[in-house]
Formats: C-alpha cells, sequence, structure tokens
C-alpha cells in the first residue's frame, strides 16, 4: 500500500497556473445550436487561453481569425490605418473567451501551414511587421480602431520556428535560423518600447533541449538584453520522466544564461506515443479517453512541483487533438474533469507539497488555511499496469471534519462516491486507485 501524507500546516507557495489551455469555448454560431463547450468551459474556470491555430475552427471565425497576416491582410497597406486591419472576426473571438471568465495569452505570428506557405514567410520587413503588432495590441488594449481594453498582458512572438516534418520541411517558418532571431529581436525591442508593462516573450520551441538555433537565440537574448519576459516551449510526450526533463532543462538554459527572472510557459503539450502511422492513431484514441485524463492529471501534478510559471494544454479548439470535448456535441470527455479538479485547487491557493513512494501515483494538494483538496491519479504509459492501494494520510486539520472523494474512472465523471467523517486532527482515507483513474479528496468542516 502507497502512503501518501498532506499535512495543512506545511505549505510551500501558490498554486500554480498549470490548467491553463490552447482557445476558448465555442459559441452556438450561425444554426444557434444548444449544444457549445461554452458553459463546461466556463464551470472549468481556464485561467488562460492561447490563441494558437484559432484560424483552422470556422466557430472561431476561421480564415480572417488572430494570425497578423489575417488580420492585416495586405503587407504593402498603411499600418497606421484602420481600414487596412480586420479586427471583427477576432474581437467576437476574444469577446467569447472573456465572456467565460478566461484571460487571453495573444500569440502574434501564424498558424501552422502544413501545406501551402503564406503566413509563415519571412515577412519583407521587420520594422513594419513589429508596428503591425504594435497596432493589434493598441486596438485591444488602448481602443484604436474602435477596439477594447482588455488588459492582455502575454504578447507571443510566433510559434515553432524550429519545427520540422518528417521530409525536413518546416511548416511554421520559412526563414533561415538568423533571419527568425533578428525579427524577434526587432518586434520585442519595438513592441517593449511601446508596451514597458506587458509581458512580452516567445518563441513557443517545439522544446527545451538545446540546439545551435536555440542556443544561438538565447545567446542573443541574454548578450543583448532583448525584451525577453518568459521562455515558452512545448512537449508533446508520454512520460512523466521526460516532462521532469523537459521542465528542469528550461529553466537550466536560462539560468546559466543569467535569465533568471524569466518565466517558463509550456504552452503547448499532449500526449503523444508517436507523429506517425499506428502511433499517431493510438496517440489520438488516448487523448481522448480515460488513460488521456490520467496523462492530464499527471503532467498537473507534475508541472506544480517543478520551476514552471505556466502549463498550457493543447487544445481545446475542435479538433483531433482536443481531449476535452466531443468534437460533434462539444460534450465533456474524460480528459475534462482533471481540468475542473484543478479549478477545484486553485481556489484553495496554497500548494500543500506531497510525496509519494510509488512512481505510478502522481498528486498535488492545496489548501485555503482550512479545508484542503488532494488530487491522485496511477497513470503509467503500460496498459496493462496495476491498480493501486493508498493510504492518504491528512493532517494539520481541525476536527470534526468531513473527507468527500469525488472518482473519475470509466464509469465516473468526477463524482461524489462517498463522504466519511473524522473527529481526529489527523485521519487516514483507503482509496482504491485502478490503473488512469483520478480522485480529488475535498475536506472541509464536519
Amino acid at each position: 500500500m502507497t502512503v501518501i501524507t498532506a499535512d495543512r500546516r506545511k505549505t510551500s507557495g501558490r498554486i500554480k497556473i498549470m490548467n491553463a489551455v490552447n482557445n476558448g469555448p465555442t459559441a452556438p454560431g450561425v444554426r444557434h445550436s444548444p449544444t457549445t463547450s461554452f458553459g463546461a468551459y466556463r464551470d472549468a474556470a481556464i485561467p488562460y487561453a492561447r490563441n494558437h491555430d484559432a484560424s483552422f475552427f470556422p466557430g472561431y471565425g476561421g480564415e480572417h481569425t488572430v494570425d497578423v497576416h489575417r488580420i492585416f491582410r495586405n503587407f504593402a497597406a498603411d499600418e497606421n490605418d484602420p481600414a487596412s486591419y480586420i479586427f471583427e472576426p477576432t474581437d467576437e473571438y476574444l469577446e467569447t473567451i472573456l465572456a467565460a471568465g478566461t484571460k487571453i495569452f495573444y500569440r502574434l505570428g501564424a498558424s501552422i501551414e502544413h501545406g501551402y506557405k503564406y503566413g509563415t514567410r519571412v515577412p519583407p520587413d521587420f520594422g513594419k511587421w513589429a508596428r503591425i503588432c504594435e497596432h493589434i495590441i493598441r486596438h485591444y488594449n488602448e481602443g484604436w480602431a474602435n477596439g477594447f481594453r482588455y488588459g492582455i498582458e502575454y504578447w507571443e512572438i510566433w510559434n515553432e520556428p524550429d519545427c520540422r516534418n518528417a521530409d525536413g520541411t518546416n511548416p511554421c517558418w520559412q526563414g533561415t535560423d538568423e533571419e527568425f532571431i533578428e525579427l524577434y529581436v526587432t518586434a520585442a525591442r519595438h513592441l517593449k518600447a511601446c508596451f514597458p508593462e506587458l509581458k512580452i516573450g516567445g518563441p513557443a520551441f517545439t522544446g527545451p533541449w538545446p540546439t545551435p538555433f536555440k542556443n544561438a537565440f538565447l545567446d542573443r537574448v541574454a548578450a543583448e538584453g532583448v525584451p525577453f519576459d518568459f521562455y515558452s516551449y512545448h512537449w508533446y510526450e508520454r512520460r512523466m520522466d521526460s516532462l521532469r526533463e523537459a521542465i528542469t532543462t528550461a529553466r537550466h538554459e536560462l539560468d546559466i544564461r543569467g535569465l533568471t527572472g524569466v518565466e517558463t510557459i509550456l504552452n503547448e503539450w499532449n500526449y503523444i506515443r508517436g507523429w506517425l502511422g499506428e502511433d499517431w492513431t493510438y496517440s489520438l484514441r488516448t487523448e481522448r479517453n480515460l488513460k488521456g485524463s490520467s496523462f492530464i492529471a499527471a503532467a498537473m501534478c507534475t508541472g506544480q512541483a517543478l520551476p514552471l510559471d505556466m502549463l498550457m494544454y493543447y487544445d481545446a479548439r475542435p479538433c483531433v487533438m482536443n481531449g476535452m470535448f466531443e468534437a460533434e456535441t462539444y460534450r465533456p470527455l474524460k480528459g475534462y474533469y482533471p481540468f475542473a479538479a484543478f479549478r477545484d485547487l486553485r481556489a484553495l491557493g496554497t500548494w500543500i507539497p506531497t510525496e509519494s513512494a510509488d512512481p505510478d501515483v502522481y498528486t498535488c494538494a492545496a489548501t485555503d488555511g482550512e479545508s484542503l483538496a488532494v488530487m491522485l491519479t496511477n497513470y503509467n504509459d503500460r496498459d496493462d499496469a496495476p491498480a493501486k492501494e493508498i493510504s492518504l494520510r491528512i493532517e494539520g486539520v481541525e476536527g470534526p471534519c468531513a473527507a468527500e472523494v469525488y472518482l473519475l474512472d470509466a464509469e465516473h465523471d468526477l463524482t461524489l462516491l462517498n463522504t466519511q467523517y473524522f473527529d481526529a486532527d489527523s485521519f487516514a482515507l483507503r482509496l482504491d486507485l485502478g490503473l488512469y483513474s483520478t480522485v480529488l479528496v475535498k475536506v472541509g468542516k464536519g
């Protein structure tokens, strides 16, 4: 039996943003369908939505949405003229996100292009591209061009400039490494000069592990003091030891260059066994089933305990990699419920470090000084891994207490399983944690 202890008196900082996502909820649309993801999305209290790849979904506005080249269609036009911009589809999309209580993390650049390349081509004038981005920010934060005052804080320059397909082509950047670095430096300096209060960063590398491109980028940023409020990168894998390595590597690569104050944001991640053939098919099935939900819960627990500032799941957009909502009906899938559980941890606010001697049992606990909650999941990539017996010790509470046990498994969707009552300040709960099951325990006054 695995013993896990959550002591309300032993805290360590805040519960971080491990439950952010890419993209927002769906709205009813032109056919006024009663089925949308809006209500469930809102109820999950998603803290941030990154808007990368939003242009792929017609319900968000489609081909005119978010991307710099989609808002500013003609690069030869006057960037100071509001008539040169198409803001309306993005306006509506961002309004829907904000209506759900979610903040926006705005990616400046282009969606991935696996076919014809248009938005990922090298801008012909880096200074002008930066000024176009400036006007997009002014529209959403300063009311320019009949705009808004949303106070969007995070502005990310580009996405995956280092991406490579199996055939060697790059679907995200058609220039050289040196050209991209120059684009980032030009844009970051201009935008930070215009908006010193905002967080400017990027560039959403495919991973944090050192390469000549990443080294050159980080070296230039560090040597010249280029504005760099956050370092964003991606991780697609299936093993939590790989996630630990990614998070610690990203932090290390910044720290050795003196970039100790730069936030690290892992803003794309999901279960991937492989990108081709049967591995890809298995990955897509897993992302939408119970195993995928346990993977999500395990990643949240892992990120909370490591030097990571924000974790953003890919993707809440209706697509094959959305493990939160069914594509046709938008009803919640199993992968939605870890977000609902982590919502309750973040509402409590303060992190209680917990440890498990079993490498397959991942935990995260939180308190508000009185109540506490613990999320546990049994994750292993081996589909024949065993169930676990858990003794969850709750310490430092003031009895009498009630402990509510919620279960996420094949038959339950984070459903209240039972409530147990205790008079002591310390007590233990016995939990049967099936493979890929997730349990949320809430402890409060009895």
